[in-house]
């Protein structure tokens, strides 16, 4: 019956794109952006090509990836006609916002945000900042000051994805890498920082962001958002460290979060996972992946069994209003292909996968 309540709310009430702002009575429908599929255009880019170049990976190449030889593939994204068509992808399946992962303005990484903020279709779906404990904190207090006003422009922009009358939804991830050598000396200075960012924000009358702290510990995800007065907790992905195990382990391990989040009596923003299979990164090893495991990984999600998570996310929104009070939800993710999460169209798949949301997330005669 909650479901069907669920499903009954979501078709009655519209959301308007253009406005970032949504109705009262409609769950936003996120997913993250990792920009790393750009090939020369940084290390990065080349390195994850790496990743699935082994011809068994292929399955995985987005829309745009080209197979180029028996184990040589290129998978780059960085122009603004991808970027439209991903906007028209995403907008068609009924995505309301796009969580873009923030790196510095020169770095390629923020060449999917350059594209998306210059494009005119860009109405079609709204964006908001996922931020990345590490990087923020990178030149302490005295880097924060640009990096705020940086924030604070993309919260005036058209578009930027609002929750609870205004307030700019902000995602941060890996929080304890706010604090260290280099960064931030201590917690106080951290909350300190925030408390600028917020401050900045009001006084540009873009509103007092709303931000979500992600991890993977409820309890130390509680402790955390209570250190820096954040306003919701959350995950940027899931892995219950099941080896060779069926998507639907995955997604009931990621549902059990919900509740575990709950309980800690913090404001929730339920995370909708699109897989996880980290394999190829292990098999190629890059950088940023420590001590992986060949054998932990979870099959790829039907697209039907996809969709059937998502719808369960909605529900589990609209029954826990006091907890879920932003009436959001986050796709891990749209483009995290190597890392075995995502949505976007492949050369495999087409569109499957947009095409299992979207008879839920646009049923027939919705207008969006």
């Amino acid at each position: 019956m909650t479901l069907l309540i669920a499903l009954a709310f979501h078709a009655t009430f519209a959301f308007g794109a253009e406005s970032g702002v949504a109705s009262e009575s409609h769950v936003l429908m996120g997913a993250i952006r990792w920009d790393g599929w750009h090939g020369p255009a940084s290390d990065v880019g080349l390195t994850v090509e790496k990743t699935l170049a082994p011809a068994h990976w292929h399955y995985r190449l987005p829309f745009y990836g080209k197979v180029v030889g028996e184990n040589a593939v290129e998978a780059r994204g960085n122009s603004q006609e991808v970027m439209d068509r991903e906007i028209a992808y995403a907008h068609d399946a009924g995505l309301d916002y796009w969580a873009f992962v923030i790196y510095p303005e020169e770095n390629a990484l923020s060449l999917g945000l350059k594209f998306y903020l210059s494009s005119k279709r860009r109405g079609q779906i709204n964006f908001c900042l996922n931020l990345q404990g590490g990087w923020e904190a990178g030149g302490g207090p005295g880097a924060w000051t640009a990096k705020v006003a940086r924030y604070v422009s993309y919260f005036k922009e058209p578009g930027y994805q609002t929750v609870l009358n205004g307030r700019p939804l902000v995602y941060l991830y890996s929080v304890d890498g706010l604090v260290g050598a280099g960064r931030f000396e201590t917690w106080e200075e951290a909350r300190t920082a925030f408390d600028q960012l917020r401050a900045a924000a009001k006084a540009a009358g873009a509103g007092e962001p709303y931000i979500v702290a992600q991890g993977w510990s409820p309890e130390v995800l509680q402790e955390q958002a209570r250190k820096l007065s954040l306003d919701a907790i959350g995950a940027y992905a899931s892995n219950g460290g099941a080896k060779a195990a069926p998507y639907a382990s995955l997604a009931a391990h990621t549902e059990r979060w919900w509740d575990a989040f709950k309980a800690t009596g913090c404001e929730v923003v339920p995370l909708v996972s699109a897989g996880w299979d980290m394999r190829p990164r292990v098999e190629t090893p890059v950088p940023w992946v420590k001590n992986g495991d060949i054998e932990q990984y979870y099959e790829t999600p039907k697209p039907e069994e996809l969709a059937a998570h998502l719808e369960r996310a909605i529900a589990w929104c609209e029954a826990n209003p006091d907890t879920a009070k932003a009436q959001a939800v986050l796709i891990y993710a749209w483009n995290e292909f190597d890392e075995g999460g995502w949505i976007c169209p492949t050369l495999s798949e087409g569109n499957a996968r947009l095409d299992a949301l979207r008879k839920f997330l646009r049923p027939e005669g919705l207008q969006k």
